[in-house]
Formats: C-alpha cells, structure tokens, sequence
C-alpha cells in the first residue's frame, strides 16, 4: 500500500510537499474573516455553492488557499480574503479547519442508486474511473497526495467545481489534469446524482 502511494505522489508530481507546520489554536484567532461564509467550524455554508471546510485535510486547505491567493484557482467570491495571509497564516487557519468535525446532509432518495453507481464504480465502458480510487470508499480523501474529503460536502458545491473542471474553468489538479479528464465523463445527470450522493455520504 506504501509503494502505491508514493508510485501516485510522484506519477503526480507531488514531491517536497513542504508546508509550515499549522497551529490549530493559532488558527482559531486567525479565520474571523472565514466564518461568515464558512463557520467557525467550518461547516456552515452562507451559500449552497460554498465548501465545508470542517474536517478538510490541512494539506489540501493549503494548496487551495495559496492557488486561491496566486490566482491559480480563481474563485470571485475569494477575492482578496487571503491578500494578506502568509504562508504561516493559511496553515494556522488550515491547521484549525482540519480539526473541525465534518458533518454530513442528505442525498436525495431519488439520486442514491445513480450516484452510489458512479462513486463506487465510475463508467468503466466510458473510461471514467470510480471516485473511491482517489478519494477512499468512505469519502475520507487522501491529505498525503492532496486528494480531498468528498463525505458530506455541499451537493451545490460538488456539482459546480465538477461542472468547473469539465468546462475547464478550474483548472489546478495538476498537470495530469486527472479532474478535468474525469468531469469530461460526467453528464449535468452523473454531476447531480454524484453531487447528491456525496451530500450523504459517511
């Protein structure tokens, strides 16, 4: 299981992942500016369309914040929040997230059978990978290979940044561009289900 991760992180080009150690109680002073849209733990959401952040991994945190802040992730709603953060900053305030407990909502009764089918399975006939590969059977991620939690997420907010990818307007998974090729796959039908599904997932 080692090998197969390190073999990921370098087919990935994820090396030298070398972020300042974050001060979860350094953090908690730090995300005032957050907690409007987010939570003080993260899981609040002023908008369907806004991530949870609670129980993220840090890693992840990181490298979404500083793509965020560089413009490599643009994000309107983001705009100049983090200007001011050094790099200290954003790992305290990820530091403090990612030890927030994550909550779960409720996929729709309608959209389980279709979005559990893509989540566990993908659609192998179209070359679309199952998310538990990347993002384990539970939701859970991997922080290691910056693969992010899914358990529990904003269905809005799913169903826009994989909508994003397959548009091309996000583009920071790497140069193996393994998102954007996985949302090619995707109908606005897979990306609702899917989205669904994951709203409930623990």
């Amino acid at each position: 299981m080692n090998k197969l991760v390190v073999s990921l992180l370098l087919s990935l080009g994820i090396t030298g992942l070398a972020h300042a150690a974050g001060d979860a109680e350094a953090g908690k002073t730090k995300i005032m500016t957050c907690t409007a849209c987010h939570g003080a733990d993260g899981n609040a959401g002023l908008m369907p369309t806004y991530p949870k952040l609670g129980g993220q991994g840090a890693n992840y945190l990181i490298k979404q914040m500083k793509d965020i802040k560089s413009g490599a992730r643009p994000v309107v709603e983001m705009t100049g929040m983090l200007d001011a953060l050094s790099d200290q900053d954003m790992a305290d305030i990820a530091a403090w997230f990612s030890s927030q407990k994550g909550t779960t909502g409720y996929a729709h009764p309608d959209l389980v059978e279709r979005g559990e089918e893509l989540f566990r399975g993908g659609k192998l006939a179209d070359g679309l990978p199952a998310c538990t590969g990347c993002h384990s059977p539970d939701g859970a991620g991997l922080d290691l290979a910056l693969y992010p939690k899914l358990s529990g997420q904003n269905a809005g907010y799913i169903a826009k940044q994989l909508t994003d990818f397959r548009e091309g307007d996000r583009t920071n998974d790497g140069d193996a561009m393994t998102m954007r090729d996985v949302a090619a796959k995707l109908s606005n039908k897979d990306i609702k289900a899917l989205a669904s599904y994951i709203q409930g997932l623990h």
